[in-house]
C-alpha cells in the first residue's frame, strides 16, 4: 500500500516569504529607512490618511510612499501629486503583498534618500495578515462604517499590528459603532495595540497618529544607528 505524501506548501511559502522578509529588515536598517505597513479592508480611506499624514510629516521626514492595488494608478498619481514620491504595485490578482513584492517597490524609490516608506498593502482583512512585508511595524484601518464587530470576524488581522487607526469618525452619528466594544475586543487580542481615532475629512485624531508615526520612526533610527 502507497503512503500518501503531503506537501505543506502555504507552511514553505510562508517560511521563504519570512527569510526574505527579513533580509529586507536588514537592508533597510543598514540604510537607516522605516517601513510601515499599512492594511486594512478596501474603502477604508488608506490613501486619505496617508495624504493627512503627508501633510503633516513631510516637513519633518523626507517619505515615500508604495502603493499596491490589483489594477490602477489613481492612488499613486494622488500620492505624487501632494510632492512625494510614489511607486504603484499591480498585483496582477494577488490579494495580498509579500516580501518580493515589497522589494521590488523598494527598488523603484531611492531608499537611501527616505526616512519612512509606506506601504499601503491591498485591500483585504485576510490574506496580508499572515504575510510577512518586512515592514518596521505594522498598522491597520477600520473605518466606523464597517462596524465594530471586525475584531471578532478577524481575529488574525487586529493580532498581529502594532497599531489601529480607526478612521471616519465624522460618521459615527450615522451608524451604530461601539468604541468601548472594539477597544475591549481588540485589547484582548492585542494587549500592546496603539489604537487612534481619526477623520482625514475634519483631521480629527490625525496629529495624534503621526505624532506616533514620528516617535517610532526616529527612535528606530537612532536605534539602529548606535547598533552600526
Amino acid at each position: 500500500m502507497e503512503v500518501t505524501r503531503v506537501i505543506e506548501i502555504k507552511k514553505n511559502v510562508l517560511e521563504r516569504n519570512d527569510v526574505h522578509a527579513d533580509e529586507l529588515r536588514i537592508m533597510l536598517a543598514q540604510k537607516g529607512t522605516f517601513l510601515l505597513n499599512l492594511m486594512s479592508s478596501p474603502g477604508s480611506g488608506k490613501t486619505s490618511l496617508i495624504l493627512r499624514t503627508i501633510e503633516k510629516l513631510k516637513q519633518k521626514l523626507r517619505l515615500g510612499v508604495i502603493e499596491a492595488d490589483i489594477d490602477s494608478t489613481v492612488d499613486a498619481e494622488r500620492v505624487e501629486n501632494s510632492g512625494v514620491p510614489a511607486v504603484q504595485l499591480h498585483t496582477g490578482g494577488m490579494c495580498h503583498l509579500d516580501a518580493g513584492m515589497t522589494h521590488s517597490g523598494l527598488q523603484a524609490l531611492n531608499v537611501e534618500d527616505l526616512d519612512l516608506i509606506i506601504l499601503e498593502n491591498v485591500g483585504n482583512l485576510v490574506c496580508p495578515a499572515e504575510f510577512d512585508t518586512g515592514a518596521v511595524k505594522n498598522a491597520m484601518l477600520l473605518s466606523v462604517p464597517e462596524g465594530d464587530d471586525k475584531p471578532l470576524k478577524y481575529p488574525l488581522m487586529f493580532s498581529k499590528v502594532d497599531a489601529l487607526i480607526i478612521t471616519k469618525a465624522d460618521c459615527l452619528p450615522y451608524f451604530d459603532f461601539n468604541f468601548q466594544a472594539v477597544k475591549e475586543r481588540v485589547k484582548k487580542l492585542n494587549p500592546d495595540i496603539e489604537i487612534f481615532v481619526t477623520s482625514a475629512k475634519t483631521g480629527e485624531g490625525i496629529e495624534q497618529w503621526t505624532d506616533w508615526l514620528l516617535m517610532e520612526t526616529i527612535a528606530w533610527q537612532e536605534k539602529v544607528l548606535k547598533l552600526q
